[in-house]
């Protein structure tokens, strides 16, 4: 049950409104009312999705694909989530493609696609993995279409498919390789009955799916949790795919994934241990202040030994300060507007992508790439190198040991049983005000 409190408006994501809702711990982007104007017939307001492909996610262009969609679309991103499809989840979809009634050839390629390569038991022995990608806005499902691109034979780099996918025929015509990169809806009422599919199976097929890779006799795989920061997400921008082109270069699965809106309870818990920790590590910070504002502002000289003794007596509420920025960084909300406990548990007013990475060594490994704390302490080719620019903007967070992962996985509600399908109620109130649209009871 979603407590009333947890409820926050927003304007910015489909020209009209919908409220954001925090379900338990999870604070995910949750679409509990969609409003389409006084009348309810605005329908140029729309939710649209795409399926990055399980070849697509093998070969890591999944950071590229999702670059494009963040920047070139311009939609608000509302929701993402990791699944593995059922065949009962392959064969309703199909359906779908068999209503469109689209010219018979390209029909048959789709779905010969989906069964051959969507299926756990596929033609390739892949992974089946396929990230789903939610986008609201005005003509959200027009303007993903035109960004995913057209099936063509002709070689294309401006769209998705033209630089991810192929299409390849043989000198009789004959298709010899086909991977479209993408999957998504070619029009409204597509896109209505395929959101139902992704909403009727996003618990049994979808959410954290580290079963869905295998590992060889003896290996131990950990899993690890990346958090793309907020500061990514303020403006459209390819940021955040470029930074998971980065941790890509690691080998590793990526095995769920989910949009976030961390409470300021959330981020106070998920950074409590740099509180105390900031104490003593940040001491020598405030002496260094100390004595580049109050150093010849005097009538007498103070020595280096009382700068390090008001250091002491100031050295707490200096860490509460630097704590505080970070929670604020995080969350959207600042301590000093936060007027109940309850306000503490609202979603926050920022973004973040999570995602949990998979394989072997994978704490180090995400680690290695991520770089310094200190951008301009990190490696080259780091994400904190390219994309971080100070100690708290720093592009990335990422796991330091399997007993953190499992502690922050917990936080941000990417743990086993404690995870909800926010997507499904995102597109679930979606329909809902879809005008002659009668939903499935669902699954």
């Amino acid at each position: 049950m979603v407590p009333e409190y947890a409820v926050k408006e927003s304007r910015n994501a489909l020209g009209g409104r919908y409220l954001l809702t925090e379900t338990g711990r999870n604070s995910e982007i949750v679409t509990c009312q969609w409003s389409t104007g006084a009348e309810g017939t605005c329908m140029s307001e729309e939710l649209a999705y795409v399926l990055i492909t399980p070849y697509s996610l093998l070969k890591s262009r999944t950071g590229g694909i999702i670059g494009r969609f963040l920047f070139l679309t311009s939609l608000e991103f509302v929701g993402a989530r990791m699944y593995r499809p059922s065949d009962g989840f392959i064969d309703a979809y199909i359906e779908t493609i068999r209503q469109q009634q689209l010219e018979k050839p390209l029909e048959d390629l789709i779905v010969g696609y989906l069964n051959d390569y969507f299926r756990r038991d596929n033609r390739l022995g892949i992974s089946n993995r396929t990230m789903l990608l939610l986008f609201a806005g005005e003509n959200a499902i027009e303007k993903v279409r035109d960004v995913a691109g057209s099936f063509t034979k002709e070689v294309q780099g401006d769209t998705v498919r033209g630089t991810y996918g192929d299409y390849l025929t043989g000198t009789d015509g004959s298709v010899e390789f086909f991977e479209p990169a993408v999957i998504t809806s070619w029009d409204v009422r597509s896109a209505q009955s395929q959101l139902e599919i992704l909403a009727d199976f996003a618990e049994s097929d979808g959410g954290i799916i580290e079963d869905a890779v295998t590992f060889e006799s003896g290996e131990k795989p950990e899993t690890t949790l990346v958090i793309i920061k907020p500061d990514s997400f303020i403006a459209p921008s390819s940021r955040p795919g470029n930074i998971i082109d980065v941790f890509s270069k690691t080998g590793l699965y990526i095995v769920a994934t989910k949009v976030l809106r961390l409470s300021v309870a959330q981020a106070e818990e998920f950074y409590g241990p740099l509180k105390e920790m900031f104490v003593e590590r940040l001491k020598g910070n405030v002496a260094r202040q100390l004595k580049e504002h109050l150093d010849g502002a005097l009538s007498f000289d103070i020595c280096d030994d009382e700068y390090a003794q008001m250091a002491e007596v100031l050295k707490h509420d200096n860490a509460r300060c630097e704590f505080n920025k970070i929670v604020e960084y995080m969350s959207g909300r600042s301590e000093e507007t936060i007027q109940s406990p309850a306000e503490r548990e609202m979603p926050g007013t920022v973004k973040a992508l999570a995602l949990l990475y998979r394989g072997v060594d994978a704490i180090s490994s995400i680690r290695e790439r991520l770089g310094s704390t200190d951008p301009a302490k990190a490696a080259v080719g780091t994400v904190r190198s390219g994309f971080g620019f100070d100690l708290m903007k720093n592009g990335a967070h990422a796991s330091d040991s399997v007993e953190s992962a499992e502690r922050e996985r917990k936080i941000v509600g990417l743990w086993p049983n404690q995870e909800a399908p926010g997507v499904k109620e995102v597109i679930r109130a979606y329909l809902a005000v879809v005008p002659g649209r009668e939903q499935s009871p669902g699954r």
